[in-house]
């Protein structure tokens, strides 16, 4: 009996289904058995650690962990999120099966090697930045020859500004301070020219200056690119995959523009793309062994990757970080999927 492509298409998504069933991982079972998705995110205490310095991006994680777990349970997910003051003790708890997912970690070789874990698709691109007030006339890094830049000391912050800045010919003055009570009351009152650390960091810092907020200003250069991802265990390919689709439908999503709001509507697109994440060929979710719709559900409860950005971290937030590195590589930024499909 011979075949037409659309019968062929039928049978080839059948066998898809019935190999993603086969290969069914522990991790969805467990989760599912439970009705909850554990989501380890780093909550870091400024004091408390000079490693990772990152400020303010938990909001973000909840919001991708709450995707992920709609794409695995549906709409009646449940969630348990787990704090973290640091990323090694997020990857040790998921080692051991403390969590199921941690998002918002740098990925990074030692941790594959260490903690047994696989990464997935960036979810934010921090990057060390600067600082100023609105008034000092620092508009760019070229402004910086000659004028304080003030940094948290023990830190690879004085090693990369004079790395970045003197490869420009631009000789700085460095001005370390111990404690970041310090340091930020320095800039405030004025003894700091300008200050120095991850954008989301000097965002969060930012914003804890309330009625002062708005006179300071975060320089458009980054001199660093520190990406944050999810991390899962290795040895589950179908939970991996799972995680990474998330983040790629939820990127696609805005590319493609589906929304919280537009999402049953846009059932009717005509487009490829938009039928694809929508699950009207099933194939995706035939893939990862879940329902035909979870991308759509997972929209309509969270949104897409600017609406989260937007609430968490951009200006609907305390941070009001601009998308820079974070917009679509349509924008010129480097958030872009791979094809849900």
């Amino acid at each position: 009996m011979q075949l037409d492509w659309r019968s062929a298409l039928l049978v080839a998504a059948g066998l898809a289904g019935m190999t993603a069933d086969a290969k069914a991982g522990a991790t969805l079972d467990a989760i599912r058995h439970a009705g909850t998705v554990g989501c380890g995110v780093v909550t870091e205490i400024p004091e408390y650690n000079k490693q990772d310095r990152h400020g303010g991006l938990a909001a973000l994680d909840l919001e991708i962990c709450k995707a992920i777990a709609v794409a695995a349970l549906g709409d009646a997910a449940q969630m348990k999120p787990k704090s973290f003051p640091v990323e090694r003790e997020a990857l040790l708890a998921l080692q051991k099966g403390e969590v199921d997912v941690v998002v918002g970690v740098t990925p990074s070789a030692s941790g594959v090697w260490a903690y047994g874990v696989q990464f997935g698709p960036p979810v934010f691109y921090d990057g060390l930045g600067i600082m100023v007030h609105r008034e000092s006339g620092i508009h760019t890094p070229a402004d910086l020859a000659k004028r304080d830049i003030c940094f948290i000391d023990d830190t690879d912050t004085q090693a990369v500004l004079d790395a970045a800045l003197r490869s420009h010919g631009i000789a700085y003055s460095p001005f370390p301070f111990q404690e970041e009570g310090e340091m930020d009351a320095a800039l405030v009152v004025g003894r700091c020219e300008s200050m120095s650390a991850d954008l989301s960091h000097l965002a969060e810092k930012r914003a804890s200056f309330q009625g002062r907020a708005g006179e300071f200003v975060l320089l458009g250069e980054t001199f660093t690119l520190d990406p944050m991802a999810p991390a899962y265990r290795q040895g589950d390919a179908q939970w991996g995959a799972i995680v990474d689709w998330t983040v790629h439908a939820l990127v696609q999503a805005e590319a493609s523009g589906v929304t919280q709001a537009n999402v049953v509507a846009m059932h009717d697109s005509a487009d490829p793309a938009v039928q694809r994440l929508l699950g009207i060929d099933f194939a995706a979710g035939r893939a990862l062994g879940l329902d035909h719709d979870w991308a759509a559900r997972m929209i309509a409860a969270v949104g897409n990757y600017g609406e989260i950005y937007e609430r968490t971290a951009g200006g609907g937030s305390p941070l009001r970080l601009p998308r820079g590195l974070n917009a679509l590589w349509t924008s010129g930024g480097l958030m872009h999927p791979m094809p849900v499909q």
